[in-house]
């Protein structure tokens, strides 16, 4: 396996599965086959995948426009297989060798066509990845269908997988939804091909890789589902879109790529771009990404003390602060949740917006005193 790192390809012996501190792997292309590059890499040592792998498109013949000229579509060699079954087991190698690198809270997106994307979301369903969502990218600028026999194809699909069903997976949220002028991030997003100065041109002219992706959509990718300092891994990295987004969001990157011309094109185009400053790298966080703190931790603290009364907003009900972090409130008793709960006659309750204590003649939610903990003991920890 060779690495190549700021275009100067070097011989690499094994790598350890070992942390990724200083690995020397890290914000590199590694030369190769992907599966057999991967299987080089430390197990677990990778916090998100983006793949775009090739779509099989069975193009049969050259495409031309109206006007005769030929359509410059994806019809390379990495392209092309012999059959279905072919395919299927390219894409159940490459996936188990993700799967290997890929933590046990890591993420996983795969962007495709109808050509391919149904045949790998059943093939990572089938190893054990869990789909968390389908994301539509509708392109506002298309290509057309020539020959017109066809729907425009103006959309492809990527999917969003965890692990495994139980992970615990990154999904920042409330980063997106501010994003989104705060609404919701929907599944569907429109964002334009890759098109202009973004598109690397070789020196005649031409395109230097059919298939480059926008680096919109890796932005809100790499966003939505990973963290500064995390591990980027793109096993198609062609001209290496991934590594530019991932570097430009204080993400480290490691990309595994075959061709020699994508590979020159995309270390040039990485080692051109400038980090954000780490200080804009903060994102949005709701209180789900708030660390935990127990009830009990306000008594600790002497913000809360047994004996104290806490109402409900309205004051029809009272309870008391036991010792134990507790509530009583009549024959009711239990955590500020369930006596909440069965006060209201309810099955849940959030007992942190329910209950309320007075202070200075008004009452206020006992939250406001779980973000005073948070900003006083767990900011000075």
């Amino acid at each position: 396996m060779s690495v190549q790192r700021k275009g100067v390809p070097l011989v690499a012996p094994r790598l350890p599965e070992a942390s990724n501190a200083n690995a020397e792997w890290l914000d590199s292309i590694l030369k190769g086959d992907c599966v057999a590059a991967l299987e080089r890499l430390p197990r677990q040592s990778v916090d998100l995948v983006f793949a775009d792998p090739p779509y099989n498109l069975q193009l049969g013949g050259e495409l031309h426009r109206p006007d005769h000229s030929r359509v410059d579509a994806c019809d390379d060699h990495w392209d092309q297989f012999d059959s279905f079954e072919a395919y299927d087991a390219f894409t159940r190698a490459w996936l188990m060798a993700v799967r290997r690198v890929l933590k046990p809270d890591g993420g996983l997106w795969v962007i495709g066509s109808y050509h391919n994307i149904f045949r790998v979301g059943s093939i990572l369903q089938d190893l054990g990845f869990w789909i968390l969502n389908d994301v539509v990218w509708l392109k506002s600028n298309p290509m057309p269908n020539f020959r017109g026999k066809r729907l425009t194809n103006a959309h492809e699909t990527m999917i969003w997988a965890s692990k495994s069903k139980d992970a615990k997976y990154t999904f920042n949220y409330e980063a997106l939804k501010t994003f989104n002028d705060d609404l919701q991030m929907r599944s569907d997003w429109h964002l334009p091909i890759c098109t202009g100065s973004e598109r690397l041109k070789d020196d005649g002219g031409q395109k230097v890789h059919p298939t480059q992706k926008p680096e919109s959509l890796l932005y809100r990718v790499l966003l939505a589902s990973s963290n500064p300092g995390d591990v980027v891994l793109d096993p198609f990295f062609g001209t290496g879109t991934t590594g530019a987004v991932a570097k430009k969001l204080g993400r480290h990157f490691v990309g595994v790529e075959r061709e020699q011309d994508y590979i020159d094109a995309a270390r040039k185009r990485i080692d051109s771009v400038e980090p954000i400053d780490m200080e804009a790298l903060g994102v949005s966080q709701g209180k789900r990404a708030a660390p935990r703190v127990p009830f009990g931790n306000l008594i600790e603290v002497g913000l809360l003390s047994p004996g104290d009364r806490l109402t409900c907003a309205k004051g029809r009900h009272e309870a008391r602060v036991r010792a134990d972090g507790s509530l009583v409130c009549g024959q009711h008793s239990g955590s500020i949740h369930k006596v909440g709960a069965l006060v209201q006659g309810q099955e849940s309750c959030n007992g942190w917006t329910y209950w309320h204590v007075e202070n200075a003649g008004k009452r206020q939610p006992i939250d406001n005193l779980r973000a005073q903990f948070r900003a006083t003991r767990l900011s000075a920890a």
